[in-house]
């Protein structure tokens, strides 16, 4: 980590940015500002202050998604090192406030830059495969709960008279098929920029090499470690996806069981259940791992959530590795 001299807190919102900047003191080197959300008005801000203050900067940010695509993106091409940060850690970081405004906002993320400066990690920007990959995704699945909305239009069929419900199927149907149309043109536009980009066709078809892990699974799996750049380690992603246990004691009178924590991507570990439970169904290590487990007397649930893990530890094996997965127990004698 570099020696920063100067750490820009700035509050992100859909159109305006407020931005203050604090030096190593806490002193406040940078006076609040308001400029709009706009690759304009953030490249002439920045500029100005690499112009005059000639130091080291870090900027901050909150997560918001979509809304801080711009600053990252300007901040990525003047070259000024920045850190997406989780909203919620922010705010766990703020201790007893009271009262609320984006000038004391700016001025909290540019604090806990400060106070956090040895462990902050930097920030990137996806490649616009990975972007429009997310992007892509997420459409699919608001078309996939759309579909399954619709269909459950048809629950009333068996129970009110035809000519009332006549039109309401008739329209549904054709919603229907406009949902399932677009549902296989997106997921055609998914394969084909899986191709398009050698690393990442290379690294979706390792993943899919792994016992119990799908196409979905791989595709998601590519998208929230950054083609596998976010993360270092398997545990890292585990605990991520919620998934990693934890020990929860204290002094003598706390000493419960190791358990996973509620935060976490609950669709990484959704997927990471079904890939579980169809590796305990076909693969022979596993199934025999928690066939063992459990006739110890171990939780099912537990037995479970550890073979969660060793799927993650096996997909970064093979990403590591740039090898497929090997069940080595094939051929043994």
């Amino acid at each position: 980590m570099k020696n920063y001299d100067v750490f820009i807190g700035i509050d992100v919102s859909k159109l305006t940015l407020d931005i203050c900047g604090i030096d190593n003191c806490n002193e406040v080197r940078i006076k609040h500002s308001v400029i709009k959300n706009s690759v304009n008005e953030i490249k002439s801000y920045f500029k100005k202050v690499i112009k005059n203050q000639r130091k080291n900067i870090i900027v901050g940010f909150e997560n918001t998604g979509i809304y801080g695509a711009l600053v990252a993106s300007v901040l990525n091409e003047l070259c000024i090192d920045y850190s997406q940060l989780p909203s919620l850690e922010i705010s766990k970081s703020k201790g007893i406030s009271r009262g609320k405004s984006d000038k004391i906002d700016a001025l909290q993320i540019a604090q806990y830059l400060l106070s956090h400066r040895f462990k902050i990690k930097l920030s990137t920007i996806a490649e616009n495969h990975i972007t429009e990959m997310r992007l892509l995704y997420t459409h699919r699945e608001k078309i996939i709960k759309s579909i399954s909305q619709y269909h459950r239009e048809f629950e009333n069929k068996n129970f009110l008279p035809k000519e009332i419900q006549k039109d309401l199927i008739k329209s549904t149907n054709s919603i229907l098929k406009n949902l399932n149309n677009n549902l296989e043109k997106i997921e055609k536009k998914l394969s084909d920029l899986i191709k398009e980009n050698k690393t990442i066709e290379k690294n979706f078809n390792l993943i899919k090499s792994v016992p119990g892990v799908g196409k979905q699974t791989a595709i998601y799996l590519l998208l929230v470690t950054k083609n596998f750049t976010a993360f270092k380690e398997a545990r890292q992603l585990a605990c991520y996806a919620g998934v990693a246990p934890f020990p929860y004691q204290s002094g003598s009178s706390i000493n419960g069981r190791n358990k996973v924590n509620n935060l976490a991507d609950k669709k990484l570990k959704s997927l990471l259940n079904m890939c579980a439970l169809s590796a305990n169904k076909y693969d022979y290590d596993l199934k025999e791992y928690f066939e063992k487990k459990v006739t110890e007397g171990k939780n099912k649930m537990l037995v479970l959530n550890n073979i969660r893990n060793k799927i993650l530890s096996r997909v970064f094996a093979v990403i590591n590795r740039q090898e497929p997965y090997v069940n080595l127990k094939k051929f043994a004698a």
